[in-house]
């Protein structure tokens, strides 16, 4: 018996479905002191993995000319919400290739509609 039979965990209905290479706005819940606020991390999802209550994604942006990398959690009680800006088109689940790309040659098809 694992961990997570023995505790039930639902997923969140704020996640909209997505997959590797769109671009998403995950807003994440921020606790300061005795505050707490939200805070929008932008970027393209680079893989999802796992499945059930241990599946993750990872999104990649780059800030600063440092690409900065986060895996979430889809269980996680801080992730807010994740909305799509952006479904890119891509012919790979893991697009680790991004990190040794910059400039014009890491961006990313946009995918039709229809």
């Amino acid at each position: 018996m694992d961990a997570h039979d023995l505790i039930p965990v639902d997923k969140n209905p704020n996640i909209e479905d997505f997959s590797s290479g769109d671009t998403v706005r995950v807003n994440v819940k921020v606790v300061e002191g005795e505050r707490v606020r939200t805070q929008a991390y932008e970027g393209v999802v680079i893989r999802r993995r796992g499945k059930g209550q241990g599946e993750t994604f990872t999104v990649r942006r780059v800030a600063n000319q440092v690409g900065v990398e986060r895996t979430f959690l889809f269980c996680s009680p801080n992730v807010d919400s994740v909305n799509v800006t952006r479904r890119g088109r891509v012919r790979r689940s893991r697009l680790y290739y991004l990190r040794g790309r910059s400039g014009r040659s890491a961006r990313i098809k946009e995918a039709r509609r229809g």
